[in-house]
């Protein structure tokens, strides 16, 4: 016989150790561009024993009558349909007939490919449900995925191969969801596909009925492996898909070690969404042609953690990265865990998300920093390129100013000694809103920072507490965070 896919490529390897597996039998169902996994395990020879069925509802009328009416049609409720529909079909149709020797599952996926107009939003969802020993309840895993090919047919080939090896990781690793997930983008690339959500659910990842799987860890482990630049945390802590969560919303960062969250981190962000909403009102105002940018109102207030700030103290512990997302879900603020570096990718990063709106809020000593040409000797263009792509997509920096610690005086964004044929540019930041100074009153004005907050902690000088919120002390206290050796006379 020959194969569609050469048996010496990794992925039809996988495909045909899942055909030859007697134990397994299940139903492939497959919407949207996601038309390419079914294909692989026919190709490589064997596929009578592995598929009971496979579909490919591509009309939208279709897919309506099989699973329900669609509000969005590649999104996780669309694809917990299809497994809820396909699962329950399979077992109703041969558990009588072949549930004492198999292992049934249901693969699904559904997704968004590049359109012929070059305007698609290039994402799927998969997922498959499946058991791990005949008759027992199913354990399910479902992840989404950003398509990064510049093709609609390579797109595809690359749903392929990461469908194929989620099955394969499903079934043979272990039920181990930090080894599941470093496979998944084996003999793929990084460069075709990036994961930004997973979720494992059900027995197999459960022990005495509880789960054992920390979900913020896994999202750490998929920045960390670099298989998305950046992972969104819900203000209860859970992961949230950002390009749902933050979609045409207007959207306020500030970027920190947030070791832990200090007051003074607090009233930046205050004072910025008092800016933020001024200025958002004031153009609206000033072109009456435009609609409010942000239909709903809601301002996401998102206090980001990059890799480099979360190994400021040596290797990326979790014990610390879940303490600082503890914290900051004790005051309400949304996390961003990211590898993005410079400005102007986190722009690009939102900007991919569809936000429209965004506040960067910060100190002047980083706004000094940012200011500096050695960080940009990577682009061709340097600091002007950065800038150019860091103030094309709605950003406007909110910079709070700070106290000299050996003058006394305070220095603003406007009043920030740079260098000096950098001036100009500062200067035109200014003049055009793109840069903004936050509103300050000088008897007030702190300068202490988490260093200094953890410091105390270690020694344990009580003065630690008016710096941070009442809520944010108990959990520290609770849970011995940051050094916290005894509790404090």
């Amino acid at each position: 016989m020959t194969h569609f896919y050469s048996t010496v490529d990794p992925i039809a390897q996988r495909a045909l150790a899942i055909n030859l597996d007697q134990r397994l039998y299940g139903t492939f169902a497959e919407i949207g561009a996601g038309q390419e996994v079914a294909r692989w395990f026919f190709s490589v020879g064997g596929a009578a024993g592995t598929v009971a069925k496979t579909i490919s509802a591509y009309d939208m009328t279709v897919s309506d009558s099989i699973y329900g009416k669609a509000v969005r049609y590649v999104s996780l409720e669309r694809l917990r349909e299809m497994l809820d529909h396909e699962y329950a079909l399979l077992i109703e149709r041969l558990h009588a007939a072949r549930g004492d020797k198999t292992c049934f599952f249901a693969f699904a996926n559904t997704a968004a490919a590049q359109s012929h107009s070059g305007t698609s939003d290039c994402h799927a969802w998969l997922g498959i449900r499946f058991q791990t020993v005949p008759h027992a309840p199913p354990s399910e895993v479902i992840l989404h995925t950003r398509l990064l090919d510049p093709t609609a047919a390579l797109q595809q080939e690359a749903i392929g191969r990461l469908g194929v090896n989620l099955c394969h990781a499903a079934f043979y690793e272990g039920y181990s969801p930090s080894a599941l997930t470093k496979t998944l983008l084996d003999d793929i690339g990084r460069h075709r596909l990036e994961i930004d959500w997973i979720k494992f659910s059900g027995p197999a990842f459960e022990t005495d009925g509880k789960s054992t799987v920390d979900h913020r860890l896994l999202s750490l482990d998929l920045v960390r492996l670099g298989f998305t630049p950046a992972v969104l945390f819900g203000t209860d802590g859970s992961p949230l898909l950002a390009s749902d969560a933050i979609r045409k919303q207007s959207v306020l960062v500030e970027r920190g070690r947030f070791a832990p969250v200090t007051r003074l981190n607090l009233e930046m962000m205050t004072a910025a969404r008092i800016a933020f909403t001024r200025d958002v009102l004031h153009h609206t105002a000033s072109d009456s042609t435009r609609e409010p940018k942000t239909s709903s109102g809601t301002l996401y207030e998102v206090m980001e953690i990059t890799l480099r700030n979360l190994r400021d103290y040596g290797v990326v512990e979790n014990a610390d990265f879940l303490s600082r997302v503890d914290l900051l879900s004790a005051v309400g603020k949304m996390v961003l865990i990211s590898d993005l570096g410079p400005f102007y990718k986190l722009a690009e990063y939102l900007s991919q998300r569809s936000v429209e709106r965004v506040g960067i809020v910060l100190g002047v000593p980083l706004l000094k920093e940012i200011m500096l040409e050695r960080h940009y000797s990577d682009l061709a263009g340097g600091i002007l390129e950065a800038f150019g792509r860091l103030f094309t997509r709605g950003v406007t920096l909110y910079v709070q100013p700070t106290r000299d610690p050996v003058s006394g005086t305070i220095v603003t964004a406007e009043t920030l000694s740079i260098e000096p044929h950098l001036t100009n540019l500062l200067e035109h930041l200014l003049a055009n809103k793109h840069i903004a100074s936050l509103d300050y009153d000088p008897s007030t004005l702190h300068t202490y920072s988490s260093e200094l907050v953890r410091s105390l902690i270690v020694k344990g000088d009580p003065s630690w507490r008016n710096m941070v919120e009442p809520a944010v002390a108990d959990i520290i206290c609770n849970n011995r965070y940051f050094g916290m050796q005894s509790d404090e006379s």
